[in-house]
């Protein structure tokens, strides 16, 4: 057997489960993703799962995507989701709280510290080759997981029809949730058409499943959790005036933010631009340069906006940092909510039947959606004006050979491609 397929037969085998960390190491990892999570949620899935699933063996492969299945078809940023999932899954709302929380506080204390710089100078700090080596390095990682993952998902041929048909679908513009319902749909069909093909294709657990013998955590209430959220709401509602507007726009902002955040960001940008007056269109564009810049989800330039806002209407950084804050809560609010209630009702799917096949489905077309984002982010960081940008395409290509055959650390890779980007504006 050749190296190639030897790596490619290790890769296909699921890792046994390693003992669960303790709060103390979680709490580490969780704030060190919170710091390199760059690259949308693609890349911040391949992330988790290389580190989770491939290295420490913290969550088996099943139960990973099992529940990144559940968490694309909930409104919100399903990477935060699922980082919020597996810190349940392993300290319960104490280790939920810390992982959500930590994947998204580096990301608002940069976005809020960039928008002071780019209210006082006008300028965003040049960041623009450390950038394109980040993508670059974003494009080999993702490259990666759309294998990886695909390899134990898309195991048959009716399973990587499907696949392949989503991605289809993908580019020619079908919208998001469309196809994650018809992913539903199509993996309780093929399930009764083809049980052949789609046999053990599910994600739910089994008897013989080594995650049964772990800890199992308990819910969280809903009426402790709608009160934890709705209070704080209708509190900044009382308060009205900006903070008030904010609170209620991203509080529904959040609850139809189905497709990620390339899907709702033009609704954020015509009503807060257009409608509340809150910032220009210039503005709008610089805020989403920063969230591309910077690790955690993109829909932080939620947290822009809520800064330029504050500044806008009232003049001074405080009120800025009070919208920031504002928008930040009511944007990850109900993601939190959602998971804490409905993490228990994940582990209580069967891995027969007809709701595992409908997630069964969600996951495969999941592989179409991932390299659909693939294309999306090599045509932006591989192709300029004259062509191909060469130094990325190597760049990419060394990360999804480090990513994928040498299975080299996340965070060195990410690191070695923004020093080259750094290293090419000096030349």
């Amino acid at each position: 057997m050749s190296d190639a397929e030897r790596s490619s037969s290790e890769a296909a085998q699921p890792r046994p489960i390693s003992r669960l960390p303790t709060e103390r190491e979680a709490l580490g990892f969780w704030l060190k993703l919170g710091c390199i999570s760059f690259g949308g949620p693609a890349g911040q899935i391949a992330i988790m799962h290389d580190e989770l699933v491939e290295r420490r063996g913290w969550i088996r492969e099943r139960q990973f995507l099992h529940a990144l299945s559940f968490c694309f078809a909930l409104p919100g940023p399903e990477a935060q989701q699922l980082a919020t999932y597996v810190g349940w899954r392993m300290h319960g709302v104490r280790g939920a709280l810390t992982a959500g929380g930590l994947f998204v506080l580096p990301s608002f204390v940069l976005i809020c510290l960039l928008s002071f710089a780019y209210v006082e100078y006008g300028t965003v700090p040049e960041v623009a080759d450390v950038v394109r080596g980040l993508g670059a390095a974003v494009v080999g990682l993702v490259l990666a997981a759309v294998l990886r993952v695909g390899s134990r998902v898309a195991r048959t041929p009716l399973a990587i029809a499907l696949a392949i048909v989503s991605f289809a679908l993908l580019m020619l513009g079908v919208p998001f949730p469309v196809l994650i319902f018809g992913g539903a749909l199509a993996g309780i069909l093929l399930a009764r058409v083809r049980p052949e093909d789609f046999r053990g294709l599910g994600h739910g657990e089994d008897p013989g499943d080594d995650l049964g013998s772990r800890p199992r955590q308990g819910g969280f209430r809903v009426a402790r959790a709608l009160l934890v959220w709705l209070a704080p709401v209708v509190g900044l509602l009382l308060v009205g005036g900006v903070v008030g507007q904010l609170a209620g726009f991203f509080t529904v902002t959040a609850l139809v933010t189905f497709g990620g955040a390339y899907a709702v960001l033009p609704f954020v940008a015509d009503l807060a631009v257009n409608r509340f007056h809150w910032l220009s269109s210039g503005d709008m564009v610089a805020g989403l340069a920063l969230g591309e810049t910077t690790p955690g989800p993109l829909i932080m330039v939620n947290s822009f906006v809520g800064y330029l806002a504050g500044w806008t209407t009232q003049g001074t950084h405080t009120w800025a940092l009070a919208g920031a804050a504002t928008a930040t809560f009511c944007t990850f609010a109900p993601s939190f909510v959602f998971i804490l209630v409905g993490a228990p009702l994940v582990d209580r799917i069967p891995r027969e039947g007809p709701v595992a096949s409908a997630l069964a489905g969600i996951s495969i077309v999941v592989v179409g959606v991932i390299a659909g984002l693939a294309v999306f982010v090599g045509e932006h960081v591989l192709l300029v004006d004259n062509g191909f940008d060469w130094l990325a395409v190597l760049l990419a290509a060394a990360s999804f050979l480090a990513a994928w055959r040498y299975r080299i650390n996340v965070l060195f890779i990410i690191a070695g491609c923004a020093a080259a980007g750094l290293l090419s504006s000096l030349s």
